[in-house]
């Protein structure tokens, strides 16, 4: 099977983008506005619709079986407005993404986004744990989002490996769930949010990994960093010789990290997945194209799309062994509550059967 494991909910019909828009308009005048829930009326005939000429159509044109689908990470938002407005946003973000796989159960499977909030990382957290286990152990999702920045940008809450996450981390351990490690649009503007921001906040994920040896106290916790790793795979040697440096300061080593850490395959040409490939374990890659997401075109040299990154691992120099393991076996190791769905999925009939 071939396993996209970083897709997200980019084509959302209007009336999403409108709630949210009028939790906007509350916050203006009363920024502790509180509010409710409230509902986003989208009928299961706009799902589809949605759906059916942007992902199900490339799924099908770039013979992609099941996505790991999450909600549009630039919308996360996570620095808009409050804690209660976070919950509700998350709430229907990931009910939407759990109707989406109930519509087409051997097309994709959930991952949530997690109701951060910046200013209260303990509430934050608490908020984030107990969302984790309502789309978990109440609705089947197979990992979540974490976002290493609420912020938007700006950096000023806790690192990654600070004390205040280790509730979640600890929820993550308990249900046997990974974080793809993914912010959200900034609002700083010395960063553009899917170019420099997403890919520096990969980077400095990691670092914040290497750097806390947080895997210590969380020998069973799986991060996938998306886009490739960030800056990681190109300067592995600066990685690899400053985690040698400073083990005795209590630094994690580069290769113990990659008991813990994987990176998926969402570099956008040929040269960069040969990089990735050549450079990183087999073992730690996931393939992944998140499409429909930053890059939508098509390269004029070649004429193909550039998130068609099937294709560059389909030219890789792997063995048929390697390209199982990217395509499906690593996937399942890293998202073991995937292993149903994919059963189902590629058994005729079981689909009912998916969660």
């Amino acid at each position: 099977m071939i396993v996209d494991c970083h897709g997200h909910y980019t084509t959302a019909p209007p009336q999403l983008g409108e709630y949210r828009d009028a939790q906007k308009a509350a916050l203006v005048d009363d920024p502790g506005h509180v509010g409710e829930l409230g509902s986003v009326d989208i009928s299961d005939d706009e799902l589809r619709e949605s759906l059916e000429p942007n992902q199900l159509r490339l799924q099908r044109e770039r013979g992609i079986d099941l996505t790991v689908f999450s909600p549009r990470a630039s919308w996360m938002g996570h620095h808009i407005g409050n804690a209660h407005r976070s919950r509700y946003w998350s709430q229907q973000c990931n009910d939407l993404i759990r109707r989406i796989c109930d519509l087409y159960p051997t097309n994709f499977a959930p991952v949530c986004q997690l109701p951060q909030t910046p200013g209260d990382p303990e509430a934050s957290i608490a908020n984030s744990v107990a969302e984790l286990r309502r789309c978990v152990e109440g609705m089947g999702f197979v990992g979540c989002n974490l976002n290493p920045d609420p912020s938007g940008g700006w950096w000023n809450g806790p690192v990654t490996s600070d004390r205040t996450f280790w509730p979640l981390y600890e929820a993550m351990c308990e249900l046997d769930v990974p974080a793809m490690i993914h912010v959200s649009a900034t609002c700083n503007d010395h960063f553009h949010s899917t170019g420099s921001h997403y890919l520096g906040a990969d980077t400095t994920a990691f670092m914040q990994a290497m750097t806390s040896g947080i895997f210590r106290d969380f020998p069973e916790m799986r991060w996938v960093i998306p886009h490739g790793g960030g800056a990681v795979p190109y300067h592995w040697g600066r990685f690899k010789g400053m985690s040698e440096e400073n083990a005795a300061k209590g630094w994690s080593l580069l290769g113990d990290l990659m008991d813990n850490v994987v990176f998926d395959t969402c570099v956008y040409h040929q040269p960069g997945i040969d990089l990735l490939v050549d450079v990183v374990p087999t073992e730690n890659i996931l393939f992944a194209s998140e499409m429909v997401g930053a890059v939508k075109g098509r390269d004029p040299e070649t004429g193909e799309f550039y998130d068609d990154t099937k294709r560059y691992i389909d030219r890789a120099s792997l063995t048929d062994e390697q390209r199982s393991l990217i395509f499906e076996g690593n996937v399942r190791r890293v998202y073991p509550r995937l292993a149903p769905l994919l059963d189902a999925a590629a058994t005729a009939g079981g689909a009912e059967a998916a969660w």
